[in-house]
């Protein structure tokens, strides 16, 4: 054993420290959470009654804005036939219109009032729905590192290094996978979900525009149409990001040719392509992982390259699919970004990670040449073969 690894006692001893710290912390952790979640439950109750309340009283509101119009038109009535009505009866129309918007004004502040309400409860909601999601999120990642720490540590051995490799792989998967899922939450919540509120929220104008004023409603109607036009749009670009059934349908180089035309129109980035012939059929898996690696190459040049033009070569070569994605970039350092992080959360060195993950599960590798300032090289190759079987293709 190297002299750097401490005795495998006093090592189970630190472990079975920073298990209870854990054990500990994780109590802690969801405690908070558990009060959240109550809290959250009550404020979505109190929501709802503010809600019905609000809805009751727009009724009331409406209601006694059609009886004061009524009595100001008697009273208009009866002030313009003074000498058919008595001053009684005009004093007495007076009054009763005078009462009415009394009431119509102490039901327009209490609306006012509830709409307050509403809203900072809403706001209260958003901010507990905040602290759920962040001591979820700290629960998960203490629940990996404690599996990690309870299984595998305990009979670490010569393996040390390689099990730290692995903790550190398994949170960072993880951790990967959590922001996907919150990327992809927020997208429809910030997309379609805002959408089908705002076409709720018009269905219900135009419910009570088609009585009063039918061209804003025709006008209204129209709006209607392109926010479900928007709403569908947005709905196939998050499949997409998930999945592009094109793949499934047309293969890599028609989805390639697709997703990196819209990648052009949404960075201003300028994409080349040098692809084979689409005639040439690869196994599913190969293309999903080709795809996988070329956009998260494309992914980085976005974030980080500040590049403004990069370009994508596909090609068979002895039966192998090889390809290269260059960008015209500041380039990073390669070194650095190859060292073990301490920082567990999803960085670009996962990114790169990753890609090389994808390649050598298919028995692949990939290549990444770099210099600051010179722009940056992603190269890879997969061996056009699944299990051991291989595909043969030629390139025409």
């Amino acid at each position: 054993m190297s002299n750097n690894i401490p005795d495998i006692s006093q090592l189970n001893a630190i472990v079975k420290e920073t298990i209870d710290a854990l054990e500990e912390g994780k109590a802690k952790i969801f405690e908070i959470s558990e009060q959240a979640q109550n809290e959250y439950k009550e404020l979505k109750a109190k929501l709802h009654l503010i809600q019905e309340k609000v809805q009751h009283i727009i009724k009331e509101t409406e209601l006694l804005e059609k009886k004061e119009l009524e009595r100001r038109k008697k009273l208009m009535l009866v002030s313009k036939n003074f000498n058919i009505y008595s001053e009684d009866d005009i004093k007495g129309a007076y009054e009763a219109t005078k009462d009415l918007q009394i009431k119509l004004a102490l039901k327009r502040e209490q609306e006012r009032q509830l709409i307050l309400q509403r809203t900072d409860l809403e706001h209260q909601i958003i901010k507990i729905k905040d602290i759920i999601e962040r001591s979820e999120y700290l629960t998960s990642h203490v629940a990996v590192a404690m599996e990690y720490l309870t299984g595998a540590l305990f009979n670490i051995g010569n393996t040390l290094e390689d099990l730290q490799k692995k903790e550190i792989l398994g949170v960072r998967v993880i951790t990967a996978q959590e922001e996907e899922r919150q990327r992809i939450s927020r997208d429809i919540h910030d997309g379609p979900a805002q959408s089908l509120t705002n076409i709720l929220i018009k269905c219900e104008i135009c419910e009570k525009l088609f009585d009063i004023d039918l061209e804003r409603a025709k006008e209204e109607i129209k709006d209607l149409k392109n926010l479900a036009r928007d709403s569908l749009k947005e709905l196939r670009e998050i499949i997409f990001d998930l999945r592009p059934m094109s793949l499934d349908d047309l293969g890599l180089v028609p989805t390639l040719e697709q997703y990196t035309a819209k990648f052009q129109r949404d960075t201003q980035i300028n994409v080349k392509l040098n692809l084979y012939s689409n005639e040439v059929e690869i196994d599913p898996v190969i293309e999903v992982a080709a795809f996988r690696i070329i956009q998260e190459a494309l992914n980085n040049i976005k974030k980080h390259s500040q590049g403004t033009k990069c370009s994508i070569e596909l090609s068979i070569e002895n039966n192998k699919l090889v390809g290269t994605i260059k960008d015209n970039g500041i380039g990073f350092d390669l070194e650095e970004a190859n060292k073990p992080k301490q920082n567990l959360k999803y960085d670009s060195g996962f990114g790169i990670y990753s890609m090389r993950q994808r390649a050598e599960l298919l028995k692949g590798k990939v290549n990444i040449e770099t210099e600051q300032g010179k722009g940056t090289a992603v190269k890879f190759e997969i061996p056009l073969c699944v299990g051991d079987n291989a595909i043969e293709t030629e390139e025409e």
